[in-house]
């Protein structure tokens, strides 16, 4: 078994709307925010509006880097489904060359606490158990309105990937769980502290290949050195999957 840590959802980055989706860090609960698209399809928009019930329930809403926006709802937690761009895209190359049916992808975000913190939230939001890879100009038409990737239009050679997810195994987090803290790496303090997964945690995953947990949207996606200990981790806190984008 192989298992990828993904980072997803809108943060402070251009894509992101340079804005934070919200959790409430006494009760787990939360919004999945998906980054900003900038190639939509022309009749398969999924417009931020969509998100402001679940926003109010926080007291939040949605800011002007965003409002009247169109959403890149990627992973698609309804579906289960997750797209990356391969081609020169070094995620989906990895994704590619690493994930087969039964691996894992877990994805995490940064979130912004409702509750009085002067830090973002790190915490797992989803889980997928792969069913299947394929190549987004492979997915029939019927089933193009199932993920951000599919939902664009694409050009013939386009290099997208796709993964499918399997159901009642795989979904959005009812309740987020924190895995990151703000703090200097275990070895060699002396560099500035930023934000990693936690000491414990990374002990009883097994471990990332990357230094002391380091958290980050970056072009590789951190592979978590031991995968059966991490999913047996995580069927062992008896988390609860939906599958929902809210």
């Amino acid at each position: 078994m192989e298992a990828l840590l993904v980072r997803v959802g809108a943060d402070q980055t251009e894509a992101g709307g340079y804005w934070n989706a919200p959790i409430d860090s006494k009760t787990g609960e939360f919004v999945y925010v998906p980054i900003k698209e900038y190639w939509p399809g022309k009749d398969q928009v999924r417009p931020f509006r969509e998100l402001e019930d679940a926003l109010s329930k926080f007291g939040v809403s949605l800011p002007p880097t965003v409002r009247g926006a169109s959403m890149h709802l990627d992973p698609d937690f309804e579906y289960l489904t997750y797209g990356d761009q391969g081609g020169n895209g070094k995620r989906g190359k990895q994704i590619m060359e690493k994930i087969r049916e039964n691996d894992l992808l877990a994805f995490y975000a940064a979130l912004k606490d409702v509750q009085p913190s002067p830090r973002l939230v790190y915490a797992l939001i989803g889980l997928y158990v792969v069913e299947s890879t394929c190549l987004a100009v492979d997915v029939p038409e019927c089933d193009r309105h199932k993920n951000a990737h599919t939902r664009r239009d694409l050009l013939s050679n386009a290099m997208d990937i796709l993964i499918r997810a399997k159901p009642r195994v795989s979904g959005r987090l009812e309740r987020c769980i924190p895995i990151g803290s703000f703090r200097c790496a275990a070895v060699g303090r002396r560099v500035r502290p930023c934000y990693r997964v936690e000491s414990g945690l990374l002990k009883e995953w097994g471990g990332l290949d990357v230094n002391d947990g380091y958290l980050q949207r970056s072009a590789r996606l951190p592979q978590f050195l031991d995968a059966v200990a991490f999913y047996k981790w995580f069927l062992a806190n008896r988390i609860v999957l939906k599958q929902t984008n809210n």
